[in-house]
């Protein structure tokens, strides 16, 4: 019989609603990533949609002053404090506006040092306040998250990508202009997408807080800033070291809009594939919080939410890498051998993205900030060297080897930090499981891509072949799901 515990409870709230959520961004995400957004560079091309991408992500690397880490604090605070939610709530919108200047106002003066022309500002102009709205979903997300609404936060996180694909796909098959596709048009679609995605979630949590209007108290706001502060700064260094490559490369080169353009090519599967990572954390993060909150041993939640995104994340950059020419050459018109590699090389990142999310989430949960940001000012300052030295020489090839290098350190850093301090002791026989099934995986799936069958045919081949390893050693456990699901059921 199977027994319920509170741990088990926890498991499966996290497992039935990793579910719901999985399958809202499998059906909404692939058609934005795959159908829109592929679609898009291939109109504009690769130079028009590089120097978009490289403005797109110029627009994330000061993001953290709309934050200043108060999402994240407020994620952690709202599932260890449900009450707070109405005391909080209308403090924390007013400071959140307040922010909202500081960052448009900095950000265009960094602008202005770098020397973007003046068509890159009437660009950069709506990227920030697209960033705006971004900043202000996630944070009416975490207060979702952090009440345990995880159904209403998974339909908040795909509402604005459902809202783009119905208005991009009007544009661009809809023959209502003359005119070709531009990259402008493109922007304007999530500005307005974001715009009502803002306007539904506020509406929701204005019904669940029973908020009646906002307050500014400025001792309140720099009580949640001094707290919050230690987020602001691991998530600034951590943006730095993930966003900054295309800008890098837009900077440094003299073809930089083009090779920032190949970049994006390659980076646009990762994009999507660590958009879910990051949703997944967002699960795990009130979770985590709660459980360290009542001091419940993590263990095998940690065991259990590593299998389910880890080792899918082992299985994905496998088989990206092997199969990268033949994904590069369906997506893409131009510039396929370039992009390939690079896309090999990212995917294989992959696997310590997802590492990062499971042990940066443990370790967040617990506070251990100081330790974190130490580990990502490190991480930053090594990209940002690596990227000076490889980007001339490599061009887009040799930021993504800066990050994957990047990547894979401060995955062990945080995994190492995570076993030391909740004293765990690492699982011999999983570790061990895991080895055997990377060789298994590499040779099985080297194999079937030399086989003659087109390579459609083979692909999902190989995914199956992956899969069936991971079950014969164990690493997912079909039954333990199913028994969670099962008893969160009765």
């Amino acid at each position: 019989m199977y027994v319920c515990s509170a741990l088990q409870a926890m498991q499966k709230k996290f497992v039935t609603n990793l579910a719901f959520l999985l399958f809202l961004n499998l059906l909404i995400k692939p058609f934005w990533i795959l159908g829109i957004d592929r679609t898009v560079q291939n109109t504009v091309g690769a130079e028009v949609y590089g120097q978009y991408f490289a403005l797109f992500n110029f627009s994330f690397l000061l993001n953290i002053l709309l934050d200043m880490g108060i999402t994240n604090f407020n994620n952690r605070n709202i599932a260890q404090h449900n009450h707070l939610l109405q005391k909080h709530i209308s403090g924390i919108i007013s400071l959140r506006l307040a922010l909202a200047v500081i960052y448009f106002s900095v950000s265009w003066f960094c602008a202005w040092i770098i020397g973007y022309e003046m068509i890159q500002f009437k660009m950069l102009l709506l990227l920030l306040v697209n960033q705006i709205m971004i900043s202000f979903i996630l944070y009416l997300r975490s207060n979702l998250s952090g009440l345990h609404l995880f159904k209403t936060d998974s339909m908040i996180s795909v509402l604005d990508r459902m809202i783009m694909i119905v208005i991009c796909s009007i544009m661009l098959w809809g023959n209502l202009s003359d005119h070709s596709f531009r990259i402008e048009w493109f922007i304007w679609a999530q500005t307005a997408a974001y715009i009502l995605t803002s306007i539904t979630g506020l509406l929701i949590l204005i019904r669940k807080s029973k908020m009646k209007r906002l307050t500014w108290r400025p001792l309140f706001a720099l009580s949640i800033l001094k707290k919050s502060y230690p987020f602001a700064v691991l998530i600034l260094l951590m943006t730095f070291y993930n966003r900054i490559d295309s800008v890098m490369i837009e900077r440094l080169l003299p073809d930089g809009s083009r090779q920032a353009g190949i970049y994006a090519q390659a980076f646009r599967i990762l994009d999507a594939a660590s958009m879910i990572a990051f949703l997944y954390a967002g699960l795990l993060l009130p979770i985590f919080s709660r459980m360290i909150g009542k001091k419940e041993k993590i263990n095998e939640l940690l065991r259990l939410s590593y299998s389910l995104l880890v080792i899918p994340a082992f299985i994905i950059g496998i088989n990206s890498f092997i199969f990268r020419n033949e994904i590069m050459n369906l997506l893409y018109h131009e510039h396929i051998e370039s992009s390939s590699l690079i896309f090999g090389i990212l995917m294989t990142s992959y696997i310590a993205i997802c590492t990062t999310y499971i042990y940066g989430t443990l370790l967040t949960a617990n506070g251990n900030l100081r330790q974190l940001n130490l580990m990502a000012a490190g991480a930053m300052a090594l990209n940002i060297i690596l990227n000076l030295i490889l980007i001339p020489k490599l061009k887009a090839e040799g930021a993504a080897y800066s990050g994957m290098i990047t990547q894979f350190i401060t995955a062990t850093i945080q995994a190492i930090l995570a076993y030391r301090i909740f004293k765990l002791t690492p699982d011999r026989t999983f570790i061990a499981s895991i080895f055997i099934f990377v060789l298994s995986a590499i040779a099985g799936v080297v194999l079937i891509h030399r086989l003659d069958l087109i390579w459609t045919l083979k692909l999902p081949v190989a995914l199956i072949f992956c899969f069936i390893i991971c079950i014969l050693l164990k690493l997912i456990k079909l039954k333990a799901i199913y028994q969670i699901v099962r008893y969160g059921s009765e």
